[in-house]
């Protein structure tokens, strides 16, 4: 999960460069699409087998549509709000995964568990509002933080749903059927985009990010939280998330040259802390 929230902080500096070159919904779907081919090529050099990933197939294209959900809700949401507030809705995962796993797999968190997961909450927030109190009293909700919280519960159920659901399948037959699932959901959503785009003369740049959102941010992702999910409760799971905005600072000093202000590091001290803190609680089984 450490290297999940690496890869996926990238894919934000990255997503941005194209952003106003390609419809959301056709870029999630070309993005699904390849991811799904490269899956099917991995698990064939590997000799697993595809048939168990169509039995039973409703549970991927449930876990698949709920990433598929939180995608199209963030580009749609990104329509009408700014990225800052979008980015606060998303720190409500873990949190919602803990509910989730109590919900549906009775997986009480622990006050150690709870305290940590608030505590990387309250950095990630602090460090996605630049350490600006001014802008954090600003915060309103509107309709595109609306439309995002759709996303952000349907992320938070990832973990718990394949924890639940996906047992009797490895992590890259997982990763499969969930890529494909989150492909018929968001080519349902987004034909007529797609249909629209011109290929013909989109830029290099679209097609190089594209890749690595289907191969990096989808593809190995997916797999990594299938992984992942079977080993740790799924409030755990989507604590790394609270790196991503740390990760993404980073990426501007590498990228950009650009420093933090000191007030920002005490966000990422925190989200630190809080990953300690759950390190220390861990919980298997």
């Amino acid at each position: 999960m450490l290297a999940f929230s690496l890869l996926v902080s990238l894919s934000f500096s990255l997503g941005h460069l194209i952003a106003n070159q390609i419809a959301p919904a056709a870029l999630m779907t070309l993005r699904f699409a390849l991811a799904s081919l490269v899956m099917i090529g991995v698990v064939r050099v590997f000799g697993v087998a595809i048939a168990p990933v169509f039995a039973r197939f409703w549970r991927f294209l449930l876990i698949g549509g709920c990433m598929a959900v939180y995608f199209i809700t963030m580009f749609e949401a990104l329509r009408l709000t700014t990225a800052v507030s979008t980015a606060t809705m998303f720190t409500l995962s873990p949190l919602l995964a803990a509910g989730f796993g109590y919900l549906l797999l009775s997986q009480r968190t622990s006050l150690a568990t709870f305290t940590a997961l608030s505590i990387g909450a309250l950095g990630a927030v602090w460090v996605i509002f630049r350490a600006d109190l001014g802008a954090l009293l600003r915060f309103e909700i509107g309709r595109g933080e609306a439309i995002f919280a759709i996303g952000a519960v349907a992320h938070g159920a990832v973990p718990v749903l394949s924890r639940k659901l996906l047992g009797d399948v490895t992590p890259l037959q997982a990763a499969l059927g969930t890529t494909v699932g989150a492909l018929i959901v968001s080519g349902a959503y987004g034909f007529s985009d797609l249909v629209a785009v011109p290929f013909q003369s989109l830029p290099a740049q679209v097609w190089l990010v594209l890749l690595y959102l289907a191969v990096v941010t989808t593809a190995v992702t997916f797999f990594l939280v299938q992984y992942a999910s079977k080993r740790l409760p799924g409030s755990k799971v989507m604590a790394y998330t609270y790196l991503v905005p740390s990760w993404v600072v980073m990426w501007d000093l590498a990228f950009n040259g650009a420093r933090p202000a000191p007030a920002i590091l005490l966000g990422i001290g925190c989200t630190i802390v809080a990953l300690i803190m759950l390190l220390r609680d861990e919980e298997f089984g």
